[in-house]
C-alpha cells in the first residue's frame, strides 16, 4: 500500500495535467499515458460518481451499467470520505 502518494513526481504529473489546453490535448495525453483498460477504469469511476450523486442505489447502478458493486462501493467511499475531489468536480461540472 502506498502511504505517501504526494511526491515530487505526482506533483509534476498534476502540473502537467493542468497545462493541457483542450479536450483534444487531454485525450491525446491520457491515451499516451494510460492503457485502454486504465482509461476504461477511470471512465467507470467517474460515471459511478455522477450516478451516486443522483442518489441511485448501488444495486441499481450495477444493474444499469454492468459495473461491479466492488467498484461502486470503492467510489462511494472516496466520494464520501476522500479528499473532496469528486464533490468539487461534480459541483463544478454539473453533468
Amino acid at each position: 500500500m502506498i502511504k505517501n502518494w504526494k511526491t515530487k513526481e505526482t506533483d509534476a504529473l498534476f502540473k502537467t495535467i493542468l497545462s493541457l489546453k483542450s479536450k483534444a490535448e487531454a485525450e491525446n495525453f491520457f491515451r499516451d499515458l494510460c492503457t485502454l483498460e486504465e482509461i476504461q477504469a477511470l471512465r467507470e469511476r467517474w460515471l459511478v460518481a455522477r450516478i451516486l450523486d443522483q442518489g441511485k442505489s448501488y444495486r441499481d447502478i450495477a444493474k444499469e451499467t454492468g459495473i461491479s458493486t466492488t467498484t461502486i462501493t470503492r467510489v462511494a467511499h472516496w466520494l464520501h470520505h476522500g479528499e473532496g475531489g469528486y464533490k468539487l468536480i461534480l459541483k463544478r461540472t454539473n453533468l
